[in-house]
């Protein structure tokens, strides 16, 4: 009876876990396939003349769907916005080992932009560059709005990082002779690596598809998300699918590149 039960149970976790693979990945399979539609395709199935037509319309400068200024800018506002998400959050970590007159309320201010309502964030910064005269750009108020969003997670990230950190590793390299800079270089960052290796892909994606935040403070330029939402409130063609396919096998090949990264380092610290 008691194998039973245990049999039962595992065919309960198991028949969970498709229910919610099959919840998670259908609808990007179903946008993956619709990719493939022909000229006279549609938004729906079924498919009919697959081919690869809605990809070429995407890169196409005289389509009404060419995206790929809005990309240019949605990509390095992206790596911009991880490259100072990432230094901050590690700045953040070491400072918050310690506890510091105002550290809590420090604390507090960081992560509070994550509960409120991001059109109030982007609309509060597009008032502030009204009072300002401060110009609103993609690559200038659109990344301050950004970062209110990246940067909470970032220092969360970092946070839970230090918190499992052994400090005997830094003890004993100061116990050999190295100086403070020598022990964050040769030490502290190869360890948390993993970690700042999660707030750069994390504050990325983040970056890259986000909205809310820079709808108000973008300027006359879009970026990929506000190009987007333009493009379907215009017309909608499979060029979408498309366009979400090859974005999304893009942050997959990320993910990938990242995990062999981690992986190589690793076997490097491990090498004799």
């Amino acid at each position: 009876m008691a194998a039973a039960r245990v049999t039962m149970a595992a065919k309960g976790r198991n028949a969970v876990f498709v229910v919610f693979s099959i919840f998670l990945y259908a609808p990007f399979l179903a946008i993956f396939i619709l990719a493939f539609q022909g000229p006279q395709g549609g938004l729906n199935f079924p498919l009919r003349d697959p081919s690869l037509h809605w990809f070429h319309d995407l890169i196409d400068p005289r389509s009404l769907s060419d995206f790929r200024p809005a990309i240019g800018r949605s990509v390095i506002l992206a790596l911009v916005a991880s490259a100072i998400t990432t230094i901050v959050s590690l700045a953040a970590g070491l400072a918050f080992r310690r506890r510091f007159t105002g550290s809590a309320t420090l604390f507090y201010l960081t992560i509070g932009s994550l509960v409120v309502p991001s059109s109030l964030v982007s609309i509060g910064i597009g008032i502030i560059c009204s009072m300002l005269g401060i110009q609103m750009t993609w690559w200038g108020s659109a990344l301050g709005a950004q970062l209110t969003w990246t940067l909470p997670f970032g220092v969360l990230i970092m946070l839970a990082v230090f918190s499992h950190f052994d400090r005997s590793l830094e003890e004993a390299a100061r116990d050999l002779g190295a100086n403070r800079w020598q022990v964050l270089r040769h030490v502290t960052i190869p360890v948390v690596a993993p970690g700042l290796f999660a707030v750069a892909l994390l504050s990325f994606m983040l970056s890259y598809d986000e909205f809310a935040r820079t709808a108000v403070v973008a300027g006359s330029e879009n970026t990929l998300p506000l190009e987007l939402f333009a493009f379907m409130s215009l017309s909608v063609s499979p060029t979408i699918y498309a366009l979400g396919t090859v974005t999304t096998l893009l942050s997959i090949g990320a993910l990938v590149i990242a995990t062999a990264v981690l992986i190589r380092s690793a076997n490097r610290r491990r090498a004799p």
